[in-house]
């Protein structure tokens, strides 16, 4: 069976018609209302530029001979526009040295009347189906140009200064640190890092130490030899040998436990491993990137980590900015989802209206770029037109008040009223604005604040049940 890509929705295409005929206009305006489209018509060449200007049809349906401006004119107006309408000429008199003079001119299609009309819906389908291709297209080339590296978007000063640093961590040998809030996105730091690397062309094997039971992660990582221990039916390779010639990158490597942390540090020194059960090392060529959203410093004061284990996964260390310090991306990062989604989702979705972007300016994104994604997927699936409005958004976005958090209500009275609150109450608002966020989630909120629970309970002023 052969794919074929659903057809474009035109429910809410905008169709301009210039024809002086006005029984034919009538006509056009009726069968193409009743396909589903916005019509609006002129009888003239001038009005219709202005109604171009005005309006921005996604395509223009023209006679060939109009009053004052003709409808070649017209069509030289629009191709001088950034973002130019389909256009499609119409004549009576057709002959093929007009067709070719129309379509060197830029035109999408030359139709002679009498006019087919099921003909005439077909190649206005096809003429705005060809127009969302380009414009996808170059809107693929202005996000590569604008920030994209290694499926990461940005083109802020952090972002930039980022890639910059993965490009020459990536030249490098060593074990690599990528430290950031959850939702930042390191593991694409960590696929960059490998991309940039002399073995991009080997293995990225990726892993979550959190996700894998304690008393299965020495074989899930080392593997094990057939009958060394009970349900061992069959030898396994194991993830570092999975991996050699390539990329292990360990994800949230912090809630790896001490026997395991000793066996990693062991690797990262000689290269040497020895799965369960079996009497020989095995040298393995295996570059590690490790990621975290824990202070691994704290950690290693806590004894929750080993310090020696640190310092070699800190060869190379690389910091993912949360989305807040990088506002200036919003934008991009924003229409690339709007365009990921909505083409995944076969939606009609094309943009952000003004009022929904404000929204997502003035909102503080804890979650960070994943939140992000997650909140547009919902706009997404819930727009019934072709841009997202605010009605389409979380109702936490929706109904988020900068004035209203602990933070700012609390820097509000320090410029009121001249009071300055110490550290410590800055810290416990700021402390109970990211729970409130995540609705009351404190285990999130003490990775996303970078505390110990513990900490984390202090600073809201309860004990922990």
């Amino acid at each position: 069976m052969i794919a074929t890509l659903p057809k474009t929705d035109l429910s809410f295409a905008k169709i301009l018609i210039a024809e002086d005929d006005t029984a034919l206009r009538r006509l056009l305006t009726d069968e193409l209302t009743d396909a589903g489209m916005q019509v609006r018509s002129t009888a003239d060449g001038e009005s219709a530029w202005s109604m171009i200007e005005d309006w921005r049809p996604d395509l223009v349906l023209s006679d060939l001979r109009l009053c004052g401006t003709d409808g070649l004119q017209l069509l030289a107006r629009t191709r001088r526009m950034e973002n130019p309408p389909g256009f499609i000429l119409m004549t009576a008199f057709g002959t093929i040295s007009q067709a070719v003079a129309a379509l060197q001119e830029g035109a999408d299609d030359f139709l002679t009347k009498p006019l087919e009309l099921d003909h005439l819906i077909h190649r206005v389908r096809r003429t705005i189906e060809n127009r969302e291709m380009r414009q996808e297209l170059n809107r693929f080339r202005k996000t590569v140009s604008d920030g994209s590296f290694h499926a990461m978007i940005g083109h802020s000063d952090k972002m930039t200064s980022l890639f910059t640093a993965i490009k020459q961590v990536g030249r490098a040998m060593g074990p690599v640190l990528v430290s950031g809030e959850s939702g930042t996105g390191k593991d694409l730091v960590a696929r960059a890092v490998h991309g940039e690397s002399s073995r991009s062309n080997g293995p990225f094997i990726a892993v979550n130490c959190a996700a894998i039971p304690a008393e299965l992660q020495e074989s899930e990582f080392f593997g094990h030899a057939s009958g060394s221990f009970t349900g061992a039916e069959s030898a396994r390779k194991g993830l570092f040998a999975e991996a050699d010639g390539g990329t292990l990158f360990l994800d949230e490597v912090g809630d790896m436990p001490g026997t395991l942390q000793a066996k990693l540090l062991r690797i990262l020194q000689d290269g040497h491993m020895r799965p369960i059960g079996e009497n020989r090392e095995t040298r393995l060529d295996v570059r590690v990137i490790a990621a975290t959203n824990r202070n691994l410093e704290e950690a290693v004061q806590e004894g929750a980590f080993r310090e020696d284990l640190f310092f070699r996964l800190e060869t190379f260390s690389l910091t993912v900015p949360p989305l807040r310090d990088r506002g200036e991306d919003l934008d991009l990062l924003t229409a690339h989802f709007i365009q990921q989604l909505s083409s995944r989702m076969g939606r009609p979705v094309r943009g952000v209206s003004n009022s929904a972007l404000k929204l997502l300016h003035s909102y503080p994104f804890p979650g960070n770029v994943r939140e992000l994604r997650n909140a547009l997927e919902r706009a997404v699936a819930f727009c019934s037109g072709p841009e997202i409005v605010p009605e389409c958004l979380p109702e936490r976005i929706r109904n988020h008040n900068p004035a209203s958090d602990p933070v700012s209500s609390l820097l509000a009275k320090l410029t009121r009223d001249n009071i300055y609150p110490t550290m410590n109450e800055l810290c416990n608002s700021y402390a109970a604005y990211v729970v409130d966020r995540l609705h009351g989630n404190k285990r999130q909120a003490a990775k996303i604040l970078d505390i110990s629970r513990a900490t984390l309970y202090r600073r809201l002023g309860i004990h922990k049940q």
